[in-house]
């Protein structure tokens, strides 16, 4: 389990067994997440998304508290995966860093409450689990438009990104910011520490 550049979201890069039979390896161990965190992630909904080539998903995160954190991993195809930091308040808010993430590797990605999420297709078809520790709740789900060039994320050359409705028009960093939505670096803090101490 490897920190991320930015602060409370981590990589993790199994040991992949292969032979003549086929591949083995275990994508998720929660004794190594909770070493990382200080605290146990709890799983609440389990999410599968297959995208074709160029679809593009994102940047999403949830009102905090509770937020939803997020274990990530591609389990067919590749994609490239993005975090970004929206908390406001965080020394690297604004900042996002991408893992690949494949069917070769079989990395996995956690980011904790606040931090949004996306990630774009490569592979003609990509399938994507994700674990969550919250379930989906509609009114506490909000997104940054992906494309947004204050965020400037270095999304793949060459790809066209195919935007859901609803991504296309989210705001920017700057209007989430103006409008309130975006989480509070110290809400946040107090959260971590609260599941902490549970």
């Amino acid at each position: 389990m490897e920190q991320l550049q930015i602060p409370d979201a981590y990589v993790f890069t199994p040991a992949v067994h292969r032979d003549d039979r086929g591949v083995f390896l275990e994508w998720f161990r929660a004794e190594d997440l909770t070493a990382a965190l200080g605290y146990r992630f709890e799983l609440a909904q389990a999410n599968l998304s297959v995208s074709r080539r160029g679809v593009l998903r994102g940047v999403h995160f949830a009102e905090v508290p509770v937020g939803q954190a997020k274990y990530v991993t591609c389990v067919a195809g590749a994609v490239l995966d993005v975090v970004v930091d929206l908390r406001v308040g965080s020394p690297a808010f604004g900042q996002w860093q991408s893992v690949p993430l494949d069917d070769v590797s079989r990395r996995g990605v956690y980011l904790a409450e606040g931090l949004g999420h996306a990630f774009m297709a490569l592979s003609e078809e990509a399938t994507v689990a994700y674990m969550c520790s919250q379930p989906y709740a509609p009114g506490r789900e909000h997104g940054i438009h992906p494309l947004d060039p204050e965020l400037g994320i270095a999304w793949p050359e060459g790809l066209d990104p195919l935007l859901s409705p609803k991504d296309a028009v989210a705001p920017t960093l700057a209007e989430a910011g103006a409008r309130h939505l975006l989480p509070s670096y110290d809400d946040c803090l107090a959260y971590y520490e609260k599941l902490r101490s549970a």
